[in-house]
């Protein structure tokens, strides 16, 4: 029989809390990016219906388009409109690079830790850096 002492203790159930604890690696980030762009694409799928449904109806409907981002849509700020489509355009950059990495690793069988890293590196940076360019757009050059 096994020693009473020597049998440790399970930890318990983990909490949201203590997960915030540990210091994930870029692939463990890149991870979850991946999953919450893809929750952000799926909840703001109305408004992408809404934007191209109204986008290429006629050209009055187009001015109401291009008027939601100068004056906002009824009670909601141009500000918050643009918030909206910005969170869109990173979470299909962000998904869209993450899924062409998943897809690398698939295809070329790079598994190796140090190519996981590399990668999840480049698929957050290349997605921050196209996002910050139509931010520009967004928020600047429009």
């Amino acid at each position: 029989m096994a020693d009473a002492k020597a049998i440790k203790k399970r930890p318990g159930q983990m909490r949201l809390v203590d997960a915030t604890q540990y210091r994930l690696p870029p692939a463990g980030w890149a991870s979850i990016l991946h999953r919450v762009s893809g929750l952000i694409l799926i909840v703001l799928m109305p408004f992408v219906i809404w934007m191209f449904d109204t986008s290429v109806t006629d050209e009055i409907s187009f001015d109401q388009f291009r008027n939601a981002f100068v004056g906002g849509i009824g009670f909601v700020p141009a500000f918050i409109v643009k918030l909206a489509a910005l969170a869109l355009i990173w979470s299909f950059l962000q998904h869209f690079c993450a899924g062409v990495r998943h897809l690398y690793m698939d295809f070329t069988h790079s598994v190796d830790k140090e190519f996981g890293r590399v990668s999840a590196l480049v698929a957050i940076g290349v997605a921050a850096a196209l996002t910050l360019v139509f931010a520009y757009k967004l928020f600047i050059g429009y």
